[in-house]
């Protein structure tokens, strides 16, 4: 073979391979294509209190389904309601999500009530499963299931305002704004079919995977008015989980372990200070503090709960200080009953320390106060033990006579000691120290001379 054909060969050779690597490049890129066109859904859970953490842990599974460039995410929501300013947060990241976002409220016998319905309202899609309810959204200016009287000036302003806000979300949604409001004003609940009949919600859904095979194929209309048809043939669903830093916050925010820390941090931190060296109260009450200061930056903490509180402590105090008969511990009693129920404030939903909570903890925490406080006062008039200071007071016998400014010998706890008298002394009568100079004591008779013989 001549070394033209031996070139035109090997020419030929490498022509073909390289076609082949490229059919079989085509070939796996058009598997992965085809593998990866399933429309990704994201699952995010809202099975509780509606508070801070909750928000964040939502706000950041919208953020998290718009980076991976999700098709849809399903939040499924059981919950009474909670706070309205983590409610207005996760309407706010709702609205804004590039992402349509469906709200369900399953699995059966769940709800959406309070601060749930107006999320439900503000979804790309609301949808119920069979056995569900929602609304009951009536701003409840209290905590602790207990309702101060308001007058109805203020009552016009806070249901004007809420109701604002709901018409603006469910006008924009497409949904029944008047019958929404009704939800507000009259604290109606509607159940799934009562929903779905007076266009509240989109659908009913026995399932999620009924719910996406709902959704397929549907168009919707943004919050801005564009509209999208959702492509949900071969959903690949994930679920965007709380993390084990999430879950301990959503516990500590809570309003009655909040309240518990709280006091814990105030009693550990009190019981140091007036019993030093016990380290452990110290170290607890610390830490408890250091978690409701944490959950106090979170919540909505009222200043006038937070006084009454402080007001409580010192009454516990005062009254182991002075004979009041009980009234200052009652006082104390009331003002952190009161102090635990305006702890938290929250102008839309209901959301506070409960009473039960509150009464559990505040007799306790009294009743230690003012016991603690005692054992210091009393400790104040008790005579030293150890050391010099303890022959202050004591008693004990001349050995010989000595007149008043000169040196002699008396005996205390069966030791002798040199000892300067005020007056003289007798021998054998009783002495009592005064102060101790050094190895000397500084002593007066305390009672007429023994009689010789």
């Amino acid at each position: 073979m001549t070394g033209k054909s031996r070139f035109f060969t090997r020419y030929v050779s490498s022509a073909l391979l390289s076609l082949a690597m490229a059919g079989i490049c085509a070939s796996w890129a058009s598997a992965q294509t085809n593998g990866n066109s399933s429309a990704l859904v994201v699952d995010l859970n809202l099975d509780r209190e509606v508070e801070p953490v909750v928000a964040s842990y939502l706000d950041e599974g919208i953020a998290n389904a718009a980076e991976r460039h999700a098709a849809l995410v399903v939040i499924r929501m059981d919950t009474p309601g909670g706070l309205s300013d983590s409610m207005k947060e996760i309407i706010q990241h709702i609205l804004a999500s590039p992402v349509p976002v469906v709200v369900y409220v399953a699995p059966t016998g769940a709800r959406g009530a309070s601060a749930g319905f107006f999320i439900l309202m503000s979804a790309d899609i609301a949808a119920m499963a069979p056995g569900t309810h929602t609304g009951a959204a009536s701003p409840v200016i209290s905590v602790g299931g207990w309702t101060p009287a308001i007058d109805d000036t203020m009552k016009k302003k806070i249901f004007n305002d809420t109701t604002a806000f709901l018409r603006s979300i469910t006008e924009k949604r497409g949904r029944n704004p008047a019958l929404a409001e009704q939800a507000v004003t009259d604290a109606k609940a509607f159940t799934e079919k009562e929903a779905l009949d007076e266009k509240l919600i989109d659908l009913i859904a026995p399932s999620e995977d009924q719910l996406l095979q709902d959704l397929n194929g549907r168009t919707i209309t943004r919050f801005d008015g564009d509209k999208m048809t959702l492509a949900l043939d071969h959903p690949l669903r994930t679920e965007y989980e709380m993390s084990g830093r999430q879950r301990f916050l959503a516990r500590i925010v809570e309003p009655d372990v909040f309240f518990l820390l709280l006091i814990i941090g105030a009693l550990g931190l009190y019981t140091e200070f007036t019993h030093p060296g016990m380290v452990a109260p110290g170290v607890i009450g610390a830490v408890s503090m250091v978690l409701a200061l944490y959950a106090m930056h979170l919540l909505p903490v009222s200043i006038a709960g937070i006084a009454l509180i402080l007001l409580a402590l010192g009454l516990f105090i005062l009254e182991a200080k002075f004979t009041s008969h009980g009234v200052l511990l009652a006082g104390g009693v009331v003002a952190m009953l009161l102090g635990a129920l305006f702890l938290i404030r929250s102008p839309l939903t209901a959301g506070g320390v409960s009473l039960g909570v509150a009464i559990a903890v505040t007799l306790p925490f009294a009743g230690i106060t003012v016991f603690l406080m005692r054992l210091v006062l009393r400790s104040r008039k008790w005579k030293p033990s150890t050391g010099p200071e303890e022959m202050i007071g004591e008693e004990g016998t001349a050995l010989s006579g000595f007149r008043a400014g000169n040196e002699g010998m008396i005996r205390v706890h069966s030791e002798l000691w040199t000892a300067m008298a005020t007056r003289d002394v007798a021998a054998g009568q009783r002495v009592r120290v005064l102060r101790l100079e050094g190895l000397k004591l500084h002593v007066e008779p305390v009672e007429p001379p023994a009689p010789k013989g």
